[in-house]
Order: C-alpha cells, then sequence, then structure tokens
C-alpha cells in the first residue's frame, strides 16, 4: 500500500487523495510561534495547534515549466475553531544529480534536500537535510541554526486499512519545533488531464 500511495507519477498515469483526522497538531515553546507564523504566509507548516483536526493530502503528477516530472504534496488543516484552513504545500522532484529535492511553500522558496528508506517493518522513513533559499536574484544556503530538520515516518496498518503518519520538525540547538500525528484513507484518481488548480505553486523554481 505504501508503494502504491508514493507510485503517484506521469507513467502510472493516477493521483492519490488522502482524507483523515490529525490526532494531535503540536508546536514548540512560546519563541517557536513567530517562526511558524511567518511559514504560515508562503503555505509552510500550519502554525496552530489542535486535536482531532480533520486533514486532507493532495499528490498530483505534473511536467513543471522547466520540463521536470514533479508531484504536489498539499496538506490542508481544517482547525474546527478557526474560518481559514493551515495548508502546508510542497513539490517534490528527482533532481539532476539524482537528489530527491522538495520545494517548500506557495513560491517555491526553499528546496530541501530529502532523504528516504524503507525500514524493515515496511514503514517509509524520511529525513531532511540541506536547504537553499531562492528569491528573484537570491540565492543561498540556509543556514540550519535557524531552520529545522523534519523527520517523518508513515506505514499502512493493516487491520485497520488506514495509513499511520507522524512528522517532527526539530532544530539541532533549540530542539522541537512542529509536529503531528494522524490517520487517513486513500483514494487513487486518474491523473487526467493534470492537477488541479489549487494544488500548483505560484511560482516555479528552475534553481534546485
Amino acid at each position: 500500500m505504501l508503494q502504491r500511495r508514493f507510485g503517484v507519477s506521469l507513467a502510472a498515469g493516477y493521483a492519490c487523495v488522502g482524507r483523515g483526522v490529525m490526532t494531535r497538531i503540536c508546536r514548540g515553546p512560546w519563541w517557536t510561534v513567530p517562526f511558524l507564523h511567518l511559514g504560515r504566509i508562503r503555505n509552510i507548516l500550519a502554525p496552530f495547534p489542535g486535536e482531532s483536526v480533520p486533514f486532507t493530502v493532495e499528490n498530483h503528477p505534473y511536467r513543471d515549466p522547466f520540463g521536470r516530472e514533479t508531484v504536489t504534496f498539499v496538506r490542508t488543516f481544517a482547525y474546527p475553531d478557526r474560518a481559514r484552513p493551515g495548508r502546508f504545500d510542497a513539490t517534490m522532484i528527482r533532481g539532476r544529480d539524482g537528489r530527491i529535492v522538495d520545494y517548500l511553500g506557495t513560491h517555491q522558496h526553499l528546496a530541501v534536500d530529502l532523504h528516504l528508506a524503507a525500514e524493515p517493518d515496511g514503514s517509509l522513513h524520511l529525513t531532511s537535510d540541506a536547504q537553499r533559499f531562492h528569491a528573484g536574484p537570491l540565492s543561498f544556503r540556509f543556514p540550519m541554526l535557524f531552520s529545522g530538520r523534519a523527520d517523518l515516518r508513515e506505514s499502512f496498518d493493516d487491520d485497520a486499512g488506514e495509513y499511520v503518519i507522524r512528522l517532527e520538525v526539530r532544530n539541532r540547538l533549540f530542539g522541537f519545533l512542529f509536529g503531528y500525528e494522524g490517520r487517513f484513507r486513500c483514494e487513487f484518481p486518474p491523473a487526467g488531464d493534470g492537477p488541479p488548480a489549487h494544488v500548483l505553486p505560484v511560482q516555479h523554481e528552475r534553481r534546485e
């Protein structure tokens, strides 16, 4: 089931839409709040804590303006007590040198290297590494002192027929910044003529 979920591609011809509940969304101490709200402006992280928060995750394959095959990873959190949902937007490519690169946010300002591994129990373990900031003429390696590293584990519960996800984002000096855990079920609709407009970034970044 994990192979099917992460097998979304143009050649496979299908997308993946998951719907479920985040049993817990949490954030770090009070001083992390400005950092999280800054990310919220560009749909990078969801800054509000909560419990039993309905969410969706949308993975659609497409070819970006630079000819690269791309898959969306758009997470929407429908907080019951807030009028505006939280969004965490990302688009993933395989870079020219074989690296997996995740562009974060609506404008792809952050390019993050990802490492993926299959665990002995069949789960997927994803960790983030180096980050680069791109905006107009600016382009530099983002100092990890001011950012966080993601540690994500996703598995499939055969008995419940649900995917299980757990994410933590930590800074090496300041500790825990943000995290969530939840369960969801997936549908695999045909990819069709392209992804819906609401999951596409406002702009695409060529630099990896």
